[in-house]
């Protein structure tokens, strides 16, 4: 039998990156249902049910155990709450390692979102020895575009998903 795998946790200043639990499950509903913070998360920027929402999460934590890295919940340290999701993924269709950051509206202009991502990215970059982790931004997210750059990405190239329109940043550890 082999050993269970355990998710990291990373604390930064004002923030535990954790694994999902099952009592985020309603908080991450909440967070998904929002029209204004899952436009720019997802393809179609659909609003999910709380079914969809289950099997998100499913699929974070099954990233995981496939890979050996993935995308952390979010906590707020003063408040315990679940603020949303921040990591690092790999998926079938893509070249490179991503950073994604996705915040309740609530987190919005606090930093947070710079703070999260740095530490996946430094955790990429230096715990995981990943040589390069890039973001794939939709055009007219200007906030995120401002973000990547804050991180020290530089945008590489137009790409195109799903008949939709993004930037490809990139980082790489030198």
């Amino acid at each position: 039998m082999t050993e269970p795998f355990i998710i990291p946790s990373l604390n930064t200043e004002r923030l535990l990156l954790r694994a999902f639990e099952k009592d985020d499950l309603d908080p991450f509903a909440d967070l998904v249902a929002d029209k204004e913070v899952i436009q720019h998360a997802t393809y179609d920027g659909t609003t999910m049910t709380r079914t969809q929402a289950w099997n998100w999460l499913c699929f974070m934590l099954g990233h995981w155990h496939m890979r050996g890295f993935g995308i952390w919940a979010v906590e707020e340290k003063t408040s315990g709450e679940l603020i949303g999701r921040v990591g690092l993924q790999f998926l079938d269709w893509f070249d490179d390692v991503e950073v994604v950051w996705m915040l309740s509206k609530s987190a919005w202009g606090k930093g947070f979102a710079a703070e999260g991502a740095k530490a996946a990215i430094d955790f990429g970059l230096n715990a995981l020895a990943i040589p390069r982790i890039a973001a794939v931004i939709r055009q007219e997210n200007k906030p995120s575009i401002r973000l990547a750059e804050r991180l020290g990405m530089e945008m590489e190239k137009e790409v195109e998903r799903q008949d939709i329109h993004f930037y490809q940043y990139a980082i790489t550890k030198d």
